[in-house]
């Protein structure tokens, strides 16, 4: 059930304090408060939301709020909680009307936050900020009403009725030649990042050694409530001793390691089978006595055993869809070739910066791809927003493929990276032309 109250009718002076001064209005929480468009936020939330069904829901500002507020100072769930309660800025910033020493709400609620706000909710969120952003630049006022968007001429519309397939694939379908009545104006920027997460750096000898501890727990947990007369033999503290005499070395070799592994993929392939022999007490479609978060360990592991094993039978050290976190499986490993660090484990976003400082994030994908072949749908995205081509496009050597240039070209947009082929000598006469390169 949706309970909701404007936000615009909430003020600084009508927020009351047991204290005897006023809240400072030049404080930076009051000012971001003013800044971020509640109404907007809230309606994106309430979308996935039944308004007749359920328990009443918290309020979205007090939601949305507590968010931003753990995100923003790098916060737990308890510490955010906490911080609301104690600080009266922190409360006025949720939309809380007046100062109180209860808690909003329990920490376990960031747990449903997070289910309920997929990938739908943070793209509203995302187009309503960028929205009171624009509406700002182009009246001098904080936005008060719907977000304004660029309305694309008839022209774009009926040209990105079909928009090309992303890549290179698919660019040649869309042969348009430049309109030269829409001149180009501004630039796009297009970088990809990668956003870390927070999960050991994984190794194939501490994944399975892991895996192998999780076994052993889901078979202490289905033992007893079965007719086995006596408890299956795991040699846990043998795998231990046989994981840690390894995993305390500073450089283990090649050898010594790919024995070990050898050690933890028999240890856990004997686990494996009397689990799947403890489940036979239970019929098909009974419920198995174990938590779900344990059921899902299980599912992982399995995977992580057949990954593991036909990566020591090939002795290779790659994958498809390799699993590096067994409670985050979805992480995947992105090569980056940094210097200081190959590879990160994280999404990999798409972003494109615009010449006014806006930040967007066109595509979040959680196995690596080409960043380059996300240049067609950004500038078309670009040109959907603002009713017109960038006169520039500025990317690392990744984007400037033959198709892309190919692409950009047919479009009379100027592509700001090294040129192909071999650099052309300076002359006077060229040397400002191989400036604008």
């Amino acid at each position: 059930m949706i309970r909701y109250r404007s936000q615009k009718q909430l003020t600084l002076d009508g927020f009351e304090t047991p204290f005897q001064t006023a809240l400072d209005p030049e404080n930076r929480w009051v000012k971001l408060s003013e800044c971020i468009p509640w109404d907007e936020l809230a309606e994106g939330y309430y979308g996935g939301l039944s308004s007749t069904q359920g328990r009443p829901a918290k309020d979205a500002r007090l939601v949305i709020g507590a968010v931003i507020i753990k995100h923003k100072l790098c916060l737990s769930d308890e510490e955010t909680v906490l911080q609301i309660q104690e600080n009266p800025y922190l409360q006025y910033f949720a939309g809380l009307p007046d100062f109180t020493n209860e808690s909003p709400f329990a920490p376990s609620l960031f747990v449903e936050i997070r289910k309920r706000m997929g990938q739908s909710v943070f793209e509203s969120f995302h187009e309503a900020i960028l929205g009171a952003l624009e509406a700002e630049r182009a009246t001098g006022k904080p936005k008060a009403d719907q977000p304004l968007k660029a309305k694309p001429s008839a022209e774009s519309s009926a040209h990105d009725a079909n928009p090309p397939a992303g890549g290179a694939q698919g660019q040649g379908e869309e042969t348009a030649k430049p309109d030269e009545a829409t001149p180009r104006q501004g630039k796009l920027i297009l970088d990809a990042t990668v956003a870390e997460q927070a999960i050991r750096y994984p190794t194939d000898l501490s994944l399975l050694n892991e895996a192998r501890e999780f076994s052993e727990q889901i078979i202490d947990l289905l033992y007893p409530k079965t007719g086995w007369k006596r408890k299956p033999r795991t040699y846990r503290q043998k795998a231990r001793q046989a994981f840690l005499a390894v995993a305390k070395r500073r450089r283990p070799g090649r050898k010594v390691l790919r024995r070990a592994i050898k050690q933890q993929l028999q240890y856990l392939r004997r686990n494996l089978g009397y689990i799947e022999r403890l489940l036979e007490t239970w019929p098909m479609g009974t419920p198995i006595p174990l938590p779900r978060w344990l059921l899902h360990r299980y599912w992982v592991i399995q995977h992580l055993y057949d990954q593991q094993w036909e990566m020591y039978r090939t002795n290779t050290r790659r994958c498809d869809h390799r699993i590096v976190s067994i409670s985050q499986p979805h992480v995947r490993p992105i090569i980056r070739g940094k210097q200081n660090k190959a590879v990160e484990f994280g999404s990999k976003l798409s972003v494109s910066l615009d010449g006014e400082g806006l930040a967007r994030v066109d595509h979040l994908r959680w196995d690596a791809f080409h960043e380059g072949q996300d240049l067609p749908a950004q500038v078309q995205a670009y040109r959907r927003r603002y009713g017109h081509y960038p006169e520039v496009v500025l990317g690392d050597p990744l984007y400037g493929t033959r198709a892309n240039r190919r692409y950009l070209k047919e479009r009379g947009i100027r592509f700001a990276g090294k040129p192909l082929g071999r650099p052309k000598k300076q002359t006077e006469d060229n040397q400002e032309e191989l400036k604008r390169l």
